[in-house]
């Protein structure tokens, strides 16, 4: 199991701790093969940009949590819920096939647990995000993957972003949820994870349960 996992009683003290409202994302990043050379590269630079915004944002640092979930013939969860300031993931490399399914399913019940644990402990919560960056040449099964994530969709438990990298299979990304895929633009990783960091502070400074509008996507291709 990987050490970024908190053990189970550290997440009850962070969060009577702490005691603001939580806006999770779990992002979900294709490692596959077909991810090597400069695509990895510019998406671990992202993940570092993302950290970066974040950081800047005192309000965010309270109540934004960020997840990480690498996939490729299997997943794995890199870094479990915790603080953008303590957002530390590691350098990902790329390899093997593309268990898609696996981990959208992974991602989830990741979600699942960490509302769990807000209910648990009495602490207001935002829909989470779950945020996934893809080829999308899924070497498994993704049919279950599809119904749960259109399950939590309509139920407004999750906002779910598709988001395919340069030659993605934007059709079969586009049979996992209700919300329409976006098509990365070239490289653009950095544009993306800004993107990302500016509305999840967005949803910070708002009341849970309100509708956030996002701003303007400006790294997807048309």
């Amino acid at each position: 199991m990987n050490t970024s996992i908190p053990p189970a009683g550290e997440t009850e003290i962070e969060l009577a701790v702490n005691s603001e409202p939580r806006c999770p994302c779990n992002i979900l990043a294709d490692c596959s093969g077909s991810m090597s050379g400069a695509s990895i590269a510019e998406l671990n630079a992202g993940l570092q940009e993302l950290k970066a915004k974040l950081v800047q944002d005192p309000l965010a640092c309270l109540r934004v949590e960020l997840a990480l979930v690498s996939f490729n013939s299997t997943s794995r969860i890199e870094v479990d819920f915790t603080s953008p300031d303590k957002f530390n993931p590691p350098t990902l490399t790329t390899g093997g096939g593309t268990a898609l399914g696996a981990a959208v399913l992974t991602g989830l019940g990741m979600l699942a647990s960490r509302r769990a644990a807000y209910r648990s402990a009495g602490t207001p919560f935002y829909r989470p995000w779950l945020v996934l960056i893809t080829d999308a040449e899924a070497t498994d099964n993704t049919v279950e993957a599809a119904r749960r994530v259109k399950e939590e969709e309509s139920l407004k438990r999750v906002a779910f972003f598709g988001i395919g990298v340069r030659g993605a299979n934007m059709t079969k990304l586009a049979e996992l949820s209700l919300r329409p895929p976006l098509h990365l633009d070239g490289l653009r990783f950095c544009d993306l994870f800004e993107w990302l960091s500016v509305n999840l502070s967005s949803v910070a400074v708002s009341r849970p349960g309100e509708q956030v509008p996002l701003t303007p996507v400006t790294w997807n291709t048309v």
